[in-house]
């Protein structure tokens, strides 16, 4: 497989592309997306597409790459985190909980153990640019909010996995055997609150 520099990403269709993989690997998964399909999808040639992209693992990185940073952006990004620590995690354990019950978090997962075996980059990409970019957001944050007094933490990226894993508790598991495919509101509430209760329980000053 060609390596990451081989990703061309300018070009008016570059957009095009992306929208219309994502659209593909979501319904088809991994191994079932064709490139002819895709390039349907986006509306492109497969000359164009190739031209983009000269490998279809590339091209799943890049969507599994591009939305794992737009999570990351709407857990933290668009936080006061100069809010009381209470607050903060309140919101953040929203968005995660959010995301991962999300169907596109949900797929790329399944993909991804799906494709471990022939594909362990699949898996290492998305690593990379989800949980541990989440964790390191997150445990930044702590950082802070221990250094302000707020929070008693010592191990801030360990902590971090904690708070995370935190906000899986009940609905994850049911949506990964697939016992649960849609939750309510209220349930996502519950799951980010009792969250934040766990965690400040143990890490509140």
């Amino acid at each position: 497989m060609k390596d990451e520099a081989g990703v061309v990403r300018t070009g008016r269709k570059f957009t095009q592309v992306l929208d219309g993989a994502r659209r593909v690997f979501m319904a088809d998964g991994f191994e079932g997306a064709s490139v002819d399909e895709i390039a349907r999808e986006a509306g492109v040639s497969k000359a164009t597409l190739y031209s983009y992209f000269p490998d279809k693992r590339l091209l799943f990185l890049e969507v599994a790459t591009i939305e794992c940073g737009h999570m990351a952006d709407r857990i933290m990004g668009n936080i006061d985190e100069s809010r009381p620590a209470r607050e903060v995690l309140a919101v953040a354990a929203r968005h995660i909980t959010g995301f991962l019950l999300s169907d596109f978090a949900q797929q790329v997962f399944r993909i991804c153990v799906a494709e471990r075996e022939r594909f362990p980059e699949l898996g290492r990409q998305f690593y990379v640019s989800g949980p541990r970019m989440g964790r390191d957001r997150i445990a930044a944050f702590l950082r802070a909010a221990t250094q302000r007094g707020e929070l008693r933490v010592e191990d801030h990226e360990m902590a971090a996995e904690q708070f995370s894993e935190l906000c899986k508790a009940d609905l994850w598991t049911r949506a990964v055997f697939g016992i649960q495919s849609e939750f309510t509101e209220e349930e996502i509430d519950i799951v980010a609150r009792e969250a934040v209760e766990t965690f400040l329980a143990r890490f509140g000053a």
